[in-house]
């Protein structure tokens, strides 16, 4: 992750954010089904949680602290497989999908528990 650049990062999370509110106005107005709205609505607001959450990483890990370029890719990684996989059952994947789901979250926890750890683990300036 050392070699992304700062747009690279700024980008991604953005782009999360941008598709984070799409999908919410999908579920809010354009797809019928009770599962599937509840399925897209937790993967939006997971996901857009998570794409401030990548803003902020990046942003902290810009400013020297250790670890947060890892805790960054962690959220990254957790939006794609957590809200992804919501995402496409919704759409008509096999629920089988959803067994990748946890480990979204597994992944979201892993970033959380990195970042609260290099926090109380930094180095006072």
């Amino acid at each position: 992750m050392e070699g992304w650049t700062p747009r690279t990062w700024t980008g991604l999370a953005a782009a999360n954010g941008l598709l984070a509110v799409a999908f919410g106005a999908f579920a809010a107005h354009g797809i019928d089904g009770w599962k599937a709205v509840e399925w897209l609505k937790t993967g939006a607001q997971y996901q857009m949680i998570h794409a401030l959450a990548v803003f902020a990483a990046f942003t902290l890990h810009k400013a020297g602290a250790k670890s947060m370029g890892l805790v960054a890719a962690l959220f990254f990684v957790g939006i794609l497989l957590f809200s992804g996989s919501l995402y496409a059952m919704a759409l008509g994947a096999p629920r089988a999908l959803g067994m990748i789901t946890p480990l979204g979250g597994l992944s979201f926890m892993a970033g959380w528990a990195l970042m609260a750890w290099r926090g109380f683990n930094q180095p006072q300036a």
